[in-house]
């Protein structure tokens, strides 16, 4: 859905192989056969996970913090009603 409306999207490792528009942070995958730890990531890899997490993280916190709120829990609306007011309930999340 994503990759054919063509949006670019910052997602964690779970949605890796999603396609092109997905953008996941880098994974430490081969094993050192000297010391069998995972090989370390190159500065530049360490620096776009970083820059990626730091743009994940306030869709994140919005997230997880609709979870607490009861009035979601309970809601008897019809989905595009439920679907603006949890666009509004985020928006006000990340306004602080």
């Amino acid at each position: 859905m994503i990759t054919d409306a063509g949006v670019r999207t910052v997602a964690d490792t779970a949605y890796q192989g999603g396609g092109p528009a997905i953008q996941i942070p880098q994974r430490r995958r081969r094993l050192n056969p000297d010391t069998g730890r995972y090989r370390p990531l190159s500065r530049n890899q360490r620096e776009v996970t970083t820059a990626r997490a730091r743009q994940r993280g306030p869709g994140e916190r919005a997230n997880a913090e609709l979870k607490s709120w009861k009035i979601l829990r309970r809601i008897r609306a019809s989905p595009n009603q439920a679907t603006t007011l949890v666009k509004a309930v985020q928006t006000l999340i990340l306004a602080g």
